[in-house]
Order: C-alpha cells, then sequence, then structure tokens
C-alpha cells in the first residue's frame, strides 16, 4: 500500500505566491515557482531531500573511512537526518517513512534503508561543529549567489522547548498580602542564537547554548563564523547585545555598521560615556532598525514550519538538533532562492499516472538542483 507521499507527492508542497508562477517548456510540465514572498519554504519532501544530497555531496567525503561498510554514504544519511527534522520526528518515525516511501529514497539514491541506531550514529559524526559550519557556508554560498556581500544583517536569540509539555516560565504571587503575580524563570531550555541575511531570511550563522543567559557575551561568537566568509555592511541587534566591547569589535575588527539600542545598564537621561554607544543615542538609525523584525521572522519560520520543541534529553544532543533545525531552513529557503522549487504537471493528478509522475519530479530535482 503506497503512502500519501507516493500518491500524492506535491499534495506536501506549500504553494508559492501564484502571481509568481509562469509556465515553463508545457512538453515537460513543470512549473517553476519564482520567489514573490521570502517568508515561504518549501513543504515539499522529494525537494528538500534533493537539495539536501546535492549540498551533501559538495561538502562531505562519500565515506567516513576506507574501512567502512560502504552500504551507506555519509551525504545520504546526512539526508536522512535532515528528514528526520523536516517531519519532526525521532530516527524511528523516520526510518519507518523512509520505508513506505521508495520514491522518496529515489531521489537520493538510497537502495536500503538504515537502522535507526545507525543514524542516530552518523548525527554525532556528520554534526560536528566543522562538518556543520562547512554545510551552513555552503547553503549560503547557493542563497546569496553571486553575491559576496549582506547589506543588511540582523542578529538575535531564541529558547526552545526542551520537552512537548515544558514551560520557561512559573507564574507564583508575591506574597501573601499582595494577589498580584509575576513570571520567573525556573529552568534551563535549549538556545539558538543566529545572524540572519534581513533580504533572503537565510541564516548566516548560529551558535546553540543553553539559556537562560545574557546574550551580551554571545555576541563575536555569533558573528564570527559569518564575517570569516561573508562581507556584511550593516548589523541590527536588539538592546540584549549593547556594549561598547560589541560595538568596537564589530565597527573596527570587521568593518561592519552596528545599530543596536543604547539600554543596557540603569535608566538614565545623561549621555553614555563611550564612543559608539553615545552615537547611538544621539543618531540612532530607527527606519533602518525596524528590519530587525526579519530575525524574529526567521526564528517563527523555524517553528511553525519544523517544530519549538526538542525531543533530545542531552544538551549534546540538543545542539545536534538546532543545528539540523537551522541547515533544513536554509535548505527550504535557497529552494525558492534558485527557482529549484518545482510542481509536476499542470493537469489534474488524477489523470496522470503515478509512475510518471514521481519519475519525472525525481529525475528533474536530482537534475537541475544547484546547476
Amino acid at each position: 500500500m503506497k503512502s500519501k507521499l507516493d500518491v500524492v507527492p506535491d499534495m506536501l508542497c506549500r504553494k508559492a505566491c501564484p502571481t509568481g508562477f509562469s509556465a515553463a517548456n508545457p512538453l515537460s510540465g513543470i512549473v517553476c515557482a519564482h520567489l514573490s514572498c521570502m517568508s515561504k519554504t518549501t513543504k515539499s519532501p522529494k525537494a528538500i531531500a534533493a537539495v539536501a544530497y546535492r549540498v551533501a555531496r559538495d561538502t562531505l567525503p562519500e565515506h567516513f573511512s576506507p574501512y567502512s561498510p560502504k552500504k551507506f554514504t555519509q551525504p545520504q544519511l546526512l539526508v536522512c537526518l535532515v528528514l528526520k527534522t523536516f517531519f519532526d520526528t525521532d530516527y524511528r518515525g523516520i526510518v519507518q517513512i523512509l520505508d513506505d516511501c521508495p520514491s522518496l529514497r529515489k531521489v537520493f539514491e538510497l537502495k536500503t534503508v538504515p537502522h535507526f541506531t545507525t543514524l542516530q550514529k552518523a548525527s554525532r559524526r556528520l554534526l560536528k561543529a566543522y562538518n556543520a559550519q562547512k554545510i551552513l557556508e555552503r547553503t549560503v554560498k547557493i542563497g546569496l549567489g553571486k553575491r559576496k556581500t549582506v547589506k543588511l544583517a540582523a542578529m538575535d536569540s531564541t529558547g526552545l522547548e526542551a520537552r512537548h509539555i515544558s514551560r520557561y516560565f512559573v507564574r507564583r504571587r508575591r506574597s501573601k498580602q499582595l494577589q498580584t503575580q509575576e513570571e520567573t524563570t525556573y529552568k534551563r531550555f535549549p538556545k539558538l542564537a543566529v545572524v540572519c541575511d534581513c533580504q533572503t531570511h537565510l541564516i548566516l550563522s548560529a551558535i546553540t547554548t543553553r539559556g537562560p543567559s545574557p546574550d551580551i557575551n554571545q555576541f563575536c561568537k555569533t558573528l564570527k563564523p559569518c564575517v570569516e566568509k561573508f562581507r556584511i555592511k550593516q548589523l541590527l541587534a536588539d538592546a540584549g547585545y549593547d556594549s561598547e566591547a560589541n560595538h568596537t569589535y564589530a565597527r573596527e575588527v570587521h568593518q561592519i555598521k552596528t545599530t543596536i539600542p543604547p539600554k543596557h545598564g540603569r535608566p538614565t537621561t545623561k549621555l553614555p560615556k563611550t564612543k559608539y554607544r553615545r552615537e547611538m543615542r544621539t543618531d540612532f538609525d530607527k527606519e533602518t532598525f525596524g528590519q530587525r523584525w526579519q530575525s524574529e521572522t526567521v526564528f517563527s519560520m523555524i517553528k511553525r514550519n519544523y517544530t519549538d520543541s526538542l525531543s533530545a534529553r542531552s544538551y549534546r544532543s540538543q545542539c545536534r538538533d538546532m543545528i539540523l533545525l537551522v541547515l533544513t531552513h536554509n535548505l527550504g529557503i535557497i529552494l525558492l532562492l534558485k527557482d529549484l522549487f518545482y510542481r509536476a504537471f499542470l493537469t489534474p493528478l488524477f489523470y496522470q499516472t503515478y509512475e510518471i509522475q514521481s519519475n519525472l519530479v525525481s529525475k528533474t530535482l536530482y537534475n537541475r538542483v544547484l546547476l
């Protein structure tokens, strides 16, 4: 019995803006969804698998060791991990999905479904900081295309649920006499800090930590990976990153104009004594700073499209899951940026045979992704 993914491979695709469609060759029946609204990502698992496979092949060796069993390649295992995040399931769940969907496996040439423990062990190796950074840089290069400069970027952080039933805050009374309530942080949670491109919503760099923790001392660590590979003209951040040291690092070391509200510390009417914080008080660019909410859009896209809670329990596993969220988000974005989000056949699905449609989609995605 075929699953829904096999019978209706395009039903899981989010439709891009209708005005953005342009008919391609009518013989192929392919319609290319042009980018018209940046807060959209693909809902096609085949598209995600195809682009993830091509990116992984460009950045990872086929096998970890010459003595590996060579039953699976490292790019294939990475695609399985990306699909696990895409479907918001666990290792056992993605194994069952792949077993039920042979057409999905054909996209990344997976002949045998790996055991769930194979995927769990592969995540420890493939999602190490060095490998994850290489894959992330590759997705950004593809998304930016010929652009090597990001005109406007935003930095922010967010917390994720450590369990499906979890709370960041607990309400309690101030005292027995006063009936007012207060909210207080009572436990740790996974924390993701990113630098994103305000134009494309691509995540340029990301670090994973554990909250609650201050943002001010994570500014340099979050910014450093992306400025080593890309040029950023202006960076926006909220008041949690406000410090003279952060301004100095961005402006004098990397020549990045920073816009951060000077609200750190006690409220006062006096001007700050330091150079850049005083400039923020006297000549603050309100109009440009209004684009800082693009970072909130990125977090909203991740939490709505994939998940806002992590099933992992250990700290390291939670960090790997957050990195997978970042990679999956970027892969979904670049499909639209590169006009690689395809929908098969203009005629209704019921007039097409399953074999023709499945083979055409798989072949087209594999051959045209990232060309």
